[in-house]
């Protein structure tokens, strides 16, 4: 049995977020991605957030 989501993020909040950061010229978080490198692959990497 696999473990729920303790929340289900829709696809366009985390787009919505994403714009926001971008808008705010974000800096890295701790794993050290800057905007440009989660840019690179974006559609990917904002499914990745949304299906964990």
């Amino acid at each position: 049995m696999s473990n729920p989501k303790p929340y289900d993020p829709s696809k366009r909040r985390l787009l919505e977020a994403y714009r926001r950061v971008k808008a705010n010229q974000g800096a890295a978080g701790i794993d050290g991605i800057s905007l440009s490198m989660f840019e690179a692959d974006l559609a990917g990497n904002l499914y990745k957030l949304w299906n964990r």
